[in-house]
């Protein structure tokens, strides 16, 4: 059964009510779930559900059931008392952790636009992430990629989403720029992230992950590490300053 994944159009629902529809060894389906599920670099939510009666079910991650992302289970913590299918229960996420990796997340996209380079790689922490680039050349510069990436940060810039169809995607193949993990498609619609000021835009591409409203919500970031990986490939690594 598809789940209604709230957190693509607000990434600011700390928690929602919601029905369990499933209770297997994957884990609780919900009918619906502010739970960001583990994909794109990014990990899945921990945090509890909540029961009528008040029992608490931990949950330490958020993953999806399907190739097409449309079904997320909640894998709750060993040992965690158990929900029923049929339970109205609140889902509830540690929103203190998914701030930051909406705020790392965004700062990654930044970075891709900096680096206009296809991606082969990523991840976000809790704090820090990172993104490997297909660079033929070496030559990166730690501290010219940091002033750039702060520069975009501190003109607030909008973060908005929209949807296109699939076929505008095949259409526009350009606004792909990770070569190895793909965005989900099959249900007929793909979510693209719009960074931009008013007079200019800093980043357009598909993305399934959460983000803040705007670039000075990321607050300032440093360039950490640059690491040859491979001929020709670049991991950059970012963290809050």
């Amino acid at each position: 059964m598809p789940t209604d994944c709230l957190f693509r159009d607000d990434s600011y629902l700390k928690e929602c009510e919601a029905c369990v529809v499933g209770v297997t060894d994957r884990g609780i389906e919900l009918d619906r779930t502010v739970f960001y599920a583990t994909s794109g670099g990014q990990p899945g939510d921990t945090g509890v559900l909540v029961t009528k009666s008040g029992a608490e079910t931990p949950i330490a991650t958020a993953t999806y059931l399907d190739a097409a992302k449309t079904e997320i289970a909640h894998q709750p913590a060993p040992g965690a008392a158990q929900v029923a299918v049929g339970d109205t229960v609140i889902a509830r996420i540690d929103w203190d952790k998914r701030h930051v990796r909406m705020r790392m997340h965004t700062a990654l996209h930044l970075l891709s636009a900096v680096l206009p380079y296809a991606v082969t790689g990523g991840s976000v922490g809790d704090g820090d992430g990172r993104l490997d680039f297909d660079i033929p050349d070496a030559g990166l510069d730690k501290d010219d990629i940091t002033a750039k990436v702060n520069e975009m940060i501190v003109t607030d810039a909008a973060v908005t989403s929209r949807w296109i169809t699939d076929d505008e995607l095949a259409a526009n193949p350009g606004l792909v720029k990770t070569m190895s993990v793909k965005p989900p498609i099959g249900t007929g619609k793909v979510r693209l992230i719009e960074i931009a000021t008013p007079n200019e835009r800093l980043d357009l591409q598909p993305c399934g992950g959460t983000h803040v409203k705007s670039t000075g919500e990321i607050g300032k970031i440093a360039v950490t590490q640059i690491e040859k990986k491979g001929k020709q490939n670049r991991r950059v690594r970012i963290a809050f300053a």
